[in-house]
């Protein structure tokens, strides 16, 4: 989910606490190929899981998928973020999944959590965020059953939010913005076949999910008010000042031109989803 949903980014609780609500918003108006996604886990495992390991859990949204996905299965999140996981932890007893689901702080970039072997390890928008990729890659092979399965998800392109032409300032303002991120390596990940088969695993495929929605749900107006204010922030200093402007004005509470009154707001996403299994 990108540089904007990076679960760890942040150093401050209170950043976290800005992401964590990002990420719920994110799923709210973005989530809708999540379900898809966890349907074709289910169609790629050869006995129903016992275990499903979510890796850069966040807020859970995964493991509450895979939750639903799989009644029977344990479900164990992991996240270095305590904010994250108290998040995580309230959505599971909100949803009845207290008894099914735990929760594990964990920094890949120190070790693999002592968890026990797993059926599916499901890793959305976060492999691109551990320092070493292709250790923590072997890292999942190892914590797999033989026959496990791995999905590795990533966000392929920064979502659309905006009409190309705002009746403010110049056209195309989100195109600028997402060319001047992609200078910055905002959402830079390999694709991730050739490292997943150097791991050992086989089998890959690889799929690409859409998610629209017209017209956009209610929540849209503060996903892109929170989504851009990160976008404002990250180029400070690289757009012109009309551009600075006009994302103010998108940006303010009670501008009338805000993202939170606009009724033009469009939902236009995708995601890359890799499964592989453990020979």
């Amino acid at each position: 989910m990108t540089q904007h949903s990076h679960h760890h980014s942040g150093h401050t609780p209170e950043h976290e606490a800005a992401l964590a609500d990002l990420l719920d918003l994110d799923a709210e108006v973005f989530g809708s190929y999540l379900d898809s996604v966890a349907e074709w886990v289910g169609q790629r495992t050869r006995e129903t899981p016992r275990r499903v390991v979510d890796v850069g859990a966040g807020t859970g949204v995964g493991s509450l998928t895979l939750a639903r996905q799989f009644p029977t299965a344990e479900v164990i999140a992991l996240d270095r973020s305590e904010v994250m996981l108290t998040r995580l932890r309230t959505a599971a007893h909100g949803q009845g999944l207290t008894g099914r689901l735990s929760v594990v702080h964990a920094d890949l970039d120190v070790a693999w959590p002592a968890v026990d072997a797993a059926d599916v390890v499901w890793a959305a928008s976060s492999l691109h965020e551990v320092a070493d990729p292709d250790r923590v890659l072997q890292d999942m092979y190892g914590a797999l059953n033989t026959g496990g399965v791995l999905v590795v998800v990533e966000m392929d392109a920064l979502p659309r939010l905006l009409p190309d032409d705002l009746g403010l300032g110049r056209p195309g303002l989100e195109s600028r913005c997402h060319e001047a991120l992609a200078r910055l390596d905002w959402n830079a990940h390999p694709n991730w076949r050739s490292h997943v088969e150097r791991a050992g695993f086989v089998d890959v495929e690889e799929r690409s999910f859409t998610s629209e929605a017209t017209p956009a749900p209610p929540s849209t107006g503060r996903y892109a008010q929170n989504f851009l204010r990160r976008i404002r922030s990250a180029l400070d200093g690289q757009l012109s000042a009309d551009d600075r402007d006009t994302l103010d004005h998108l940006l303010a509470d009670d501008d009338p031109d805000s993202v939170l009154h606009r009724g033009d707001l469009t939902v236009r996403g995708s995601r890359t989803v890799w499964i592989a299994r453990r020979p």
